[in-house]
């Protein structure tokens, strides 16, 4: 088991692609933080998890400092150290794409680039400490989604584009991050999937471009949420303790950056 020992702290992993990497955590020896802003979503996931080792429920707003830093002394306080930190919490399954609003933007950035940030530094401090730290942050391929699809409505506004426009802020946060935390012993790096099969691309993505998705990556098939939670074991573990400051797509081939 590769996460043997360690203590992890997951945001929203209440469902989809968190639920999953908690899963998966779990099964390599890892003792897990769900962290979930949630207490139903949480409290569905926390049973679901249940015999499959040490798991607990934190409810946690990670827009909110205070909450943020309620969650990481709690972790501390109750396992003594926190060695994985997964910022995969985001505003994704009730998305408004349609809402171009300067509000609604900065709503978005509060949960989806800010609360990443949050989440860090409060956890960050327990990490330089003990000189360790594993830090994975979570993107997606909509950060390269530049083209849009042809419209036949005419010119409104300029698009605020925010989730695209949150998940590249944080592929820029995680190369920061990363050149400031190295030097003691805590690596952060960032997994950027593709739409990947939960609930939530149940709920927003319509279902005919659905069916297209699979075309759309050299692999020709569908991400599932498990398919992720490898990359997210690998940046956890110690064979990629000289990894840092690295995207990297999980998508079968859909985006391929230099």
């Amino acid at each position: 088991m590769r996460l043997e020992g360690k203590t992890a702290i997951i945001t929203g992993a209440g469902q989809g692609i968190g639920k999953a990497f908690a899963e998966r955590f779990l099964a390599e020896g890892a003792k897990v933080v769900i962290a979930e802003i949630s207490p139903e979503r949480g409290a569905r996931a926390l049973e679901d998890l249940k015999g499959r080792g040490e798991v607990e429920l934190v409810v946690t707003d990670i827009s909110d400092d205070a909450s943020a830093a309620a969650c990481a002394e709690h972790t501390a306080a109750r396992f003594g150290r926190i060695d994985i930190l997964v910022n995969n919490a985001a505003l994704y399954y009730d998305i408004d794409n349609s809402d171009n609003s300067p509000e609604y933007l900065k709503r978005v950035f509060d949960v989806n680039l800010h609360g990443a940030w949050l989440m860090t530094r409060n956890v960050a401090p327990y990490m330089v400490e003990q000189k360790y730290g594993r830090i994975i942050n979570q993107s997606s391929n909509a950060a390269y989604m530049y083209v849009l699809p042809p419209s036949e409505r005419p010119f409104e506004e300029v698009g605020a584009f925010s989730y695209s426009q949150t998940k590249w802020g944080v592929i820029g946060l995680t190369k920061f991050m990363a050149s400031q935390l190295g030097k003691y012993g805590v690596t952060v790096n960032c997994i950027s999937p593709g739409v990947t099969m939960t609930e939530a691309t149940d709920k927003i993505v319509p279902r005919g471009f659905q069916d297209m998705i699979k075309y759309m990556s050299a692999m020709q098939t569908v991400l599932q949420p498990e398919d992720v939670a490898g990359a997210a074991v690998f940046f956890a573990g110690d064979d990629a303790r000289f990894v840092t400051g690295q995207v990297l797509c999980v998508d079968g081939g859909q985006i391929m950056p230099a």
